[in-house]
């Protein structure tokens, strides 16, 4: 391979590695197949992802020092990541009934949580209307300050 310099740069088909000219690559990424195995959502949240076959060996060291508590704001966060990645799964795989199924179930889990999170701690996010109470997004305790993360 040459060396790129100033009156001899790399050919159209090239790139610049440090200090030469290297062929261009096509990146590969492979696509899931149907109904692949999937973490737990707590586990999915812990690992930064649903699918064991996308856990990256470097997300490993972070994980395992950054345990999460078992709370019900944990687990709306779970449940969250979960339709997040489910989501983004059925983007590229419409066709999967069964995890479109546990998708829906999830969203309606995480409706049913925020529903009763909030009737007992507030609301979670600014935009939730709470006419009885004025604003109530600035009021203390915030919800995670109060009985949530018990």
């Amino acid at each position: 391979m040459e060396k790129p310099n100033q009156s001899n740069a790399c050919s159209a088909d090239m790139g610049i590695l440090p200090g030469v000219c290297a062929p261009l690559a096509f990146p590969y990424v492979p696509v899931q197949e149907n109904n692949p195995v999937r973490f737990s959502r707590a586990e999915a949240l812990q690992t930064g992802t649903l699918f064991p076959g996308l856990d990256l060996p470097f997300k490993r060291a972070m994980q395992a020092r950054n345990k999460l508590p078992n709370t019900a704001l944990v687990e709306l966060m779970a449940l969250d990541f979960a339709i997040d990645e489910l989501g983004l799964y059925l983007v590229t795989h419409k066709d999967d009934q069964e995890v479109l199924q546990l998708y829906w179930t999830y969203l309606k889990l995480a409706q049913e949580g925020r529903e009763k999170y909030q009737k007992l701690y507030g609301p979670l996010q600014m935009t939730v209307p709470t006419p009885e109470d004025g604003f109530a997004w600035l009021k203390d305790p915030w919800p995670w300050d109060e009985g949530g993360n018990d």
